[in-house]
């Protein structure tokens, strides 16, 4: 490896995509994925002269940045809230996913084509320990060996194994035994292609009847960082109601669509009577089961510039 500064940097940043994902699955933030790269090739800097190119310089990087990751989880340990909310979670641009899969044939493509980066996933492995968590990424998702997960992590072949059935069970717990296979999304379907764009049209005319319509007997609704589940249809659409939804002074909608973390998502911005431009409100990211809505997760419209989104219309 070069020791020539702009040389060492164009050769780490090439990983610098595929170890952003990495990191987000570690910490289920967005925000701080970036960080935690960014920590990850300053100490890569500052052990250059340790690699000795018996592994490849993209393991000796996931080395790196999973350490930087169980550093970071053990300094600033977070649980979920008591009803198993992960107050932290933040989504991740379909657009910086596909800058990751640029080439079909090369590393990064197939880090992306094992992934599972919908929110269900994220959410669920943010319960496991840290650990653990490491061992289910570097086994389950990057597909490394019992071998190479053992010499990257440090630790013994059978601690791994160990780890990696724990985790496991933990995901089983969490996900329930049909989705114990982690398996990234599949594209939208015709049909709800036309279920996004009436979700869309009905939220921007603030249509609470239409809505609910649409929406899952068992739908579940959160918004992270605050706290609270809403669980049901009728208690979500209640809840926006009672928050003003549809009123004649809530203001006047309108939405875009964008992907996040291989998931539909509506960006929401709102005129409030009087305004004279459209800001960025909230950004609702869908999952579908049954041809209906069966789980809204809804952000904050400040992460939309974060997210590739205008901040304003």
């Amino acid at each position: 490896m070069s020791t020539d500064h702009d040389t060492f940097e164009t050769q780490v940043r090439a990983h610098s995509r595929e170890l952003r994902v990495h990191c987000y699955r570690m910490t289920g933030s967005f925000e701080e994925s970036e960080d935690l790269v960014q920590e990850t090739f300053l100490r890569a800097w500052r052990k250059r002269e340790q690699f000795a190119g018996r592994a490849s310089l993209r393991a000796w990087l996931y080395k790196i940045a999973t350490n930087a990751c169980l550093d970071a989880l053990d300094k600033r340990p977070r649980v979920p809230s008591a009803d198993g909310e992960i107050l932290w979670l933040q989504p991740y641009p379909d657009a910086l996913l596909d800058e990751v899969a640029t080439d079909d044939e090369g590393p990064d493509a197939a880090v992306i084509a094992k992934e599972t980066i919908e929110l269900t996933f994220i959410t669920a492995i943010q319960h496991l320990a840290p650990l653990p968590r490491a061992v289910l990424v570097l086994r389950d998702v990057l597909d490394l060996s019992v071998r190479e997960t053992s010499e990257l992590l440090e630790t013994t072949e059978a601690s791994v194994n160990s780890a990696l059935q724990r985790a496991r069970a933990g995901m089983r717990e969490q996900l329930g035994s049909q989705r114990d296979e982690w398996r990234p999304p599949v594209a939208p379907d015709a049909v709800e292609q036309k279920l996004i764009q009436r979700y869309l049209e009905l939220t921007e005319r603030a249509d609470v009847a239409g809505l609910t319509e649409l929406l899952h007997d068992d739908l579940r609704f959160t918004m992270p960082p605050i706290p609270g589940i809403w669980e049901g249809r009728e208690r979500v659409v209640q809840s926006w109601i009672d928050g003003g939804f549809g009123s004649e002074t809530f203001g006047e909608l309108r939405c875009r669509l964008t992907w996040l973390n291989r998931q539909p998502a509506i960006a929401a911005y709102i005129r409030a009577p009087g305004g004279d431009r459209f800001e960025a409100l909230t950004v609702e990211v869908l999952r579908f089961e049954d041809g209906l809505v069966r789980e809204i997760v809804t952000f904050d419209g400040r992460l939309a510039e974060q997210l590739g989104l205008p901040a304003a219309l």
